[in-house]
């Protein structure tokens, strides 16, 4: 390379040089959501691929202009604060927190100013989540479909599905504090209807497993599944012993404003009643929404 060649292959390099951190500053930071939940990724995989699916709806593809850092507690809520500091540390644009109160909760207790979006299964306000539904206030807002609720409701498509039980199980995790007040709520509303309310509790697999074999003992004629991650977690067990054992069950399936579900559907499957030797009454079919055969 000759002596003007040579200088001015320096010059250029090091003129990009230069020009380089400029250009790296430049350039646009894709920005990274924080996503915690307290279940797991297989219990969870279809309702992330519709989060996914959400994403791209909004023009945001994973990988490409977004990224997705993901946070599991496994069914232990325990593990959600540290998981949601450890969201705070590595500075994301904002926290999707799913999979009931306890991953908003722990990830509002974690920031005050990043941007926290949540999906919540009770009243937020109880939690002190949001100051309203209308005007949340702070960093916090999502939807809440109150299904904590709609427990008595539960109870009595049940007592319509399986009129000669006269006797019903709640399934709890007493460990979970949104859970604390389904057993008063449902033993009043069993009261009502004149149902004897039997309390099981499960905080890990061999409970769940005790709690069916007890619900036989006892001749249980339904059980109640009360909404909690844990139990979610543990949907494919509860499922398999209640078809095993026959047991007719139903289950938990700042300015911006709190998202409040107005609708609730009523899902009926055919065939696992038919299963379990169950006929399902003509009311019960019509007032349905979606009718799996």
């Amino acid at each position: 390379m000759s002596g003007m060649r040579r200088r001015e292959f320096i010059t250029l390099l090091g003129g990009t040089a230069a020009a380089w951190p400029l250009a790296v500053r430049a350039q646009p930071t894709m920005p990274v959501i924080g996503f915690l939940n307290g279940q797991s990724p297989a219990t969870w995989g279809p309702l992330v691929a519709a989060f996914r699916r959400g994403l791209n709806e909004a023009g945001y593809i994973e990988g490409q202009n977004v990224a997705v850092e993901y946070r599991w507690a496994e069914g232990q809520p325990d593990r959600l604060p540290a998981l949601a500091a450890d969201l705070v540390q590595r500075q994301v644009t904002v926290i999707v927190a799913t999979g009931g109160n306890s991953p908003a909760i722990a990830a509002k207790a974690a920031t005050s100013t990043i941007p926290i979006v949540f999906m919540s299964n009770d009243d937020p306000r109880k939690y002190g989540l949001v100051a309203s539904l209308n005007r949340p206030g702070g960093n916090v807002t999502g939807v809440s479909w109150f299904s904590a609720e709609l427990g008595s409701k539960r109870l009595a498509l049940l007592h319509e599905l399986v009129p000669g039980a006269t006797t019903v199980a709640l399934l709890v995790n007493p460990n979970n504090a949104e859970a604390a007040r389904q057993p008063a709520d449902l033993q009043e509303a069993a009261r009502t209807i004149g149902l004897q309310l039997v309390l099981l509790n499960a905080t890990a697999a061999g409970d769940i497993d005790a709690a069916f074999a007890g619900m036989v003992q006892d001749r249980v004629g339904a059980l109640v599944v009360g909404g909690d991650s844990f139990l979610l977690n543990r949907r494919e067990q509860i499922i398999a012993l209640a078809a095993r054992h026959a047991v007719p069950t139903i289950y938990d399936p700042a300015e911006l404003p709190v998202d409040q579900a107005t609708k609730f559907e009523l899902v009926i499957n055919l065939r696992t009643a038919k299963a379990l030797g169950l006929t399902v009454p003509d009311k019960l079919l019509v007032a349905a929404d979606e009718v799996i055969e």
